[in-house]
């Protein structure tokens, strides 16, 4: 059997089904059963009825598949698979920050570990994080974090002030303006869509901000033909599959080159995946108490949510 067969062989086995994150390889992203951004697959995880949650992004994804479904088991191919803004706010000083605070209400971005989700009062995604920030009582101090870029996008579109953590995704800060005017000068038909965890001198030239997936549904809905792609490449497979008669340009980054792959989210393979439900490991593991701390401001965020 070739690996898709294997694959396909296992997840019968273990009557397993698989998600897959947008900035997955094309071919992972092929063979799951369900594609999306962190917040579809949060609601995907909630209504699911598998034995085997199989996800197919980084390790945040997992923990949130498990929290969401804790006595199911949950997969993650690659242990490795972490993230640079999760990985920027650890426990003990981002307590020590919020003790500074006066009482302050956590607003979290997903994209953060379960125990820093357990010292939150919601979390939040890029698809509803101005929903979420506008359902906060004007009086409420707001603490935001990881993401400082996304952190200060949200405060020009609600207008409310917040204390940031000083967290960046590595993928979305390495974009350059020079190399994107550059770019442009030599596609100026493509529009420039760009997603909110970029810089806000690369925000400041986009036709189009907005999550994962609704970059994808602007470009489905866009006359322009071209487009100018600053988040991670992954989702251009999904571009390129609903519109198959339009150009997607990845963003280029210092160097200028046309490269923006998450390293963390690329560890993750066909054969990695295919290990993984054969072997039923990596499992995401997490004591009661705190599925059950992360899971308060998880499930207020989905309240929010289907508001």
């Amino acid at each position: 059997m070739n690996i898709l067969e294997k694959i396909s062989t296992e997840k019968s086995r273990l009557g397993a089904t698989i998600l897959s994150h947008y900035y997955q390889e094309g071919a992972i992203q092929d063979l799951a059963d369900f594609v999306g951004d962190s917040l579809a697959m949060a609601q995907f995880c909630e209504k699911t009825d598998a034995e085997v949650i199989v996800v197919c992004g980084v390790r945040f994804m997992a923990e949130t598949a498990k929290t969401l479904n804790p006595t199911r088991k949950v997969l993650l191919p690659d242990l490795e698979a972490g993230c640079s803004l999760a990985d920027s706010c650890q426990p003990a000083p981002f307590q020590n920050f919020k003790n500074k605070l006066n009482d302050p209400y956590v607003v979290m971005y997903i994209n953060s570990s379960p125990e820093i989700k357990a010292l939150s009062d919601v979390v939040c995604t890029s698809s509803n994080a101005e929903k979420i920030i506008r359902s906060i009582p004007q009086e409420r101090q707001i603490l935001f974090g990881p993401d400082r870029h996304l952190g200060r996008y949200l405060i020009e579109k609600t207008g409310r002030d917040m204390v940031l953590w000083q967290g960046v995704c590595i993928v979305h800060e390495t974009f350059n303006e020079k190399n994107l005017l550059k770019l442009k000068a030599t596609h100026p038909e493509s529009q420039i869509i760009a997603h909110p965890e970029c810089e806000a001198n690369i925000l400041r030239h986009a036709d189009f901000i907005g999550s994962t997936s609704k970059l994808l549904q602007f470009t489905q809905d866009s006359d322009a033909r071209s487009f100018i792609v600053l988040t991670e490449a992954g989702i251009m497979h999904q571009m390129a599959k609903a519109s198959p008669n339009k150009e997607f340009i990845p963003g280029p980054d210092d160097s200028g080159c046309n490269c923006a792959e998450c390293p963390y989210m690329r560890l993750n393979t066909l054969e990695k995946l295919y290990l993984c439900m054969k072997e039923e490991s990596p499992e995401i593991e997490m004591s009661p108490e705190l599925i059950t701390a992360s899971g308060l401001p998880l499930k207020r965020m989905m309240e929010i949510s289907a508001a």
